[in-house]
């Protein structure tokens, strides 16, 4: 199954659907700022508002990271990943983590 086509979801059941369980799945990635943009967010902390550029960063390594969830369950010869979630955090102050993580599940057929 190509990695695009790995359902991803926050629930733990798929309605429809019966599974087995392969095992925990991680997609992770660490980002560093970029220095001129972190002097301009030094500068937008002092008034207030939005970084868009830290934003930005979040947003594109949330991606990031999701997209290596789904290839290590394509590895693993999932169709699903359930129960996903996202966690971040900062490492030395000037980079940033983020992982996605989840259960790696087989579909079964249904043998009603």
């Amino acid at each position: 199954m190509a990695r695009s086509d790995i359902l991803v979801t926050t629930t733990e059941n798929i309605p429809g659907k019966k599974y087995e369980i392969i095992g925990e799945v991680f997609g992770l990635t660490t980002q560093s700022k970029n220095l001129i943009k972190d002097f301009g967010a030094g500068l937008k902390s002092m008034v207030g508002g939005e970084i868009r550029s830290y934003t930005k960063m979040l947003e594109d390594s949330r991606s990031q990271a999701l997209e290596r969830l789904r290839q290590s369950a394509a590895d693993v010869g999932a169709d699903a990943i359930v129960m996903m979630r996202f966690d971040s955090g900062s490492i030395g102050g000037d980079m940033q983590s983020v992982v996605a993580y989840g259960t790696a599940v087989r579909f079964i057929a249904d043998n009603d």
